[in-house]
């Protein structure tokens, strides 16, 4: 059984696991190679990305476009090809490969016996291959068990809206969610590098992101475990990094600001996640508050949701939110979902 599989435990009981990370000269990459630079559970032994970079160090071959120190641990790294990390893959593999390769590469190496914990959107709903938010839904890390391989599985994370949001409304389910009406205004970051073009969004919104809205629904109704309906909305803004979001929903029977406000203060993240805050959601009282500037906030940083602008209008609730895309909606998730995993078996 994978969650009984002293594997990850016996061989390395009081060490770093090593870990490769796919994908890491991309931003969420960049974010996987910052947070895991001094991470007490994990140790970087190889990292991929495009052909082009093989046997090249990743400080020369990376533009380094995070508001954070660049690991200068990782500077001389060199970076692996897909072919040769699959041929004898570390135990654990954080994947922030595109779309488009992530299902077959991801496939091959949990056929290989290896954790996969992915950002990439190729394997989300795919049958018993769980989307994890460990504050939120962490019983549904069961699911790997179902899965095909031996040893080895896939666990994705959600979308980086959808994080944020499923985040936000945890709290609330005690209370009957009705429905959720959500716009999202996303930052460009969460395009990717190089994304949307500074000269198409400079000055500009656009109104449309393939296939967000979709996923936002798709998702929060598999992460919540609540056929819940869900209309959204969602806005590529020019702003670097930071998705806000502007939620009312209707809730059963009476609910105050102060009951919901107490609900978020006391949901606690799972003990002894070291890349989690201790309280996941933070209010903000101060009416222009959340702003996207404080992404990179908080502790550990980028992982912390931050809530303001509580409103109550007949038997709806409003609120806006503010999730870290790349941080806690991206890298910092999946890691998260890693130190679930190694939690869950008992490697400490």
């Amino acid at each position: 059984m994978k969650l009984k599989n002293s594997v990850y435990s016996a061989n390395y009981k009081g060490e770093q696991i090593p870990v490769s990370v796919f994908g890491a000269s991309g931003m969420v990459g960049q974010v996987f190679m910052w947070m895991l630079e001094k991470h007490p559970l994990f140790r970087v032994v190889s990292i991929t990305a495009g052909e082009d970079r093989r046997g090249r160090s990743y400080r020369e071959s990376v533009k380094w476009q995070l508001p954070v120190p660049f690991p200068e641990s990782h500077g001389n790294r060199l970076f692996s090809t897909v072919e040769e990390v699959l041929a004898a893959p570390p135990p654990i593999v954080f994947s922030a490969l595109p779309a488009a390769l992530a299902g077959e590469i991801e496939t091959q190496l949990a056929e290989n016996g290896t954790a996969v914990f992915s950002n990439a959107s190729a394997m989300r709903g795919k049958q018993h291959v769980p989307i994890l938010i460990p504050e939120v839904n962490s019983e549904d890390l069961n699911r790997i068990e179902k899965q095909q391989w031996e040893t080895g599985f896939i666990v994705t994370n959600a979308n980086c809206a959808t994080t944020g949001l499923a985040t936000a409304l945890a709290p609330l389910r005690s209370f009957g969610i009705k429905d959720v009406f959500v716009s999202t205004y996303q930052s460009v970051s969460g395009a990717g590098y190089p994304g949307v073009s500074h000269l198409d969004i400079a000055g500009n919104l656009i109104p449309h992101i393939e296939n967000e809205e979709e996923k936002i629904k798709r998702e929060l109704a598999a992460i919540l475990h609540q056929n819940i309906p869900v209309y959204p909305s969602c806005v590529r803004v020019p702003v670097p990094f930071g998705h806000l979001e502007t939620v009312w929903t209707a809730l059963e029977g009476k609910v105050t600001a102060s009951d919901l406000r107490e609900s978020w203060a006391t949901f606690h993240a799972p003990a002894l996640l070291p890349s989690l805050p201790e309280t996941p959601v933070h209010y903000l009282s101060d009416p222009l508050q959340p702003q996207p500037a404080l992404s990179f906030t908080g502790s550990p940083p980028g992982m912390t949701v931050f809530i303001g602008r509580l409103k109550q209008q007949g038997e709806r609730i409003g609120f806006t939110l503010l999730v870290n895309n790349i941080v806690r909606g991206a890298a910092g998730g999946a890691i998260a979902n890693a130190e679930l995993f190694l939690k869950q078996i008992g490697f400490y």
